[in-house]
């Protein structure tokens, strides 16, 4: 299989499995607290966190399974990649229009976003899944390179 095969079958299961986990998986206790400060939204945010790379990574397993050419290590780092910057995003939770926000939203609003996410309500949720997808081809991008 080639490299762009390779990245594309990555990108279809962890944009599939992303869906299914931050959709479906995810509680509504994690969803309304994951973005609080202070343990109580760590905690929240982490445990999201785990199913969704949980979910990722039987993915990617079955994945595994069509023989693609899939390393662990490489596996793993895309993982981690999602998981790391799932978690940054997620910790903004109802905040993207904060008056000073931090983290994700700041970057939102320094790169001039804050008229849109003032104005449309889908904004802040369709920038996190932006910023989460963007990812996501990141993280294929090292799922699927090595040998061809």
């Amino acid at each position: 299989m080639s490299r762009a095969a390779r990245f594309a079958a990555v990108y279809a299961a962890l944009t599939a499995s992303h869906e299914l986990a931050d959709h479906w998986v995810q509680t509504d206790h994690q969803s309304v607290r994951k973005g609080l400060h202070g343990p109580e939204g760590r905690t929240a945010c982490l445990r999201h966190v785990a199913s969704y790379t949980a979910t990722q990574a039987l993915a990617l397993a079955a994945l595994r399974r069509l023989d693609p050419g899939l390393t662990p290590t490489r596996i793993t780092a895309a993982l981690a990649i999602s998981a790391v910057t799932h978690y940054v995003a997620d910790r903004q939770g109802g905040r993207w229009r904060d008056p000073n926000p931090r983290g994700v939203a700041r970057l939102a609003h320094t790169i001039g976003k804050t008229g849109w996410l003032t104005r449309d309500p889908h904004a802040p949720y369709l920038m996190d899944q932006s910023w989460h997808k963007a990812w996501i081809a990141v993280a294929a991008a090292v799922a699927a390179a090595g040998r061809p």
